[in-house]
């Protein structure tokens, strides 16, 4: 599992813009040999530029989704809820290590703290 990621010097994490995909996972085939259309391609080219892509997609999808984790750690950890969760709990439902959980809260947090003042996360480039 990756840890989170931090901000470039620069200050707020680089966010790319994923590729398109050409329709919702949900209208996929169950069959192994069909992923995307890539199977379809004849051209190395045009192959290597649609899996690249697929590529940048699913890891920005992955980048997103593991914020959304961080910040729902964050909220589960909060010492004001009145059913707060330990890092340890929090490890056992996300089945990471309990160290990685403090990790992920402390990101989350400060994720949370980026928002914008209506509780929207920031905007992406």
């Amino acid at each position: 599992m990756s840890e989170p990621h931090s901000a470039p010097e620069g200050g707020t994490p680089h966010h790319r813009r994923p590729a398109p995909l050409l329709f919702e996972p949900s209208e996929a085939q169950p069959d192994d040999e069909h992923f995307f259309g890539l199977e379809s391609l004849a051209d190395p080219a045009e192959l290597l530029e649609r899996s690249t892509e697929l590529v940048l997609a699913f890891r920005a999808a992955a980048d997103r989704a593991m914020e959304y984790q961080a910040v729902a750690a964050a909220q589960l950890a909060d010492t004001r809820r009145f059913d707060r969760l330990t890092a340890e709990a929090i490890a056992g439902r996300a089945r990471w290590t309990e160290d990685y959980a403090r990790k992920m809260i402390e990101f989350g947090q400060d994720l949370l703290r980026d928002r914008t003042p209506e509780g929207q996360p920031p905007a992406r480039p």
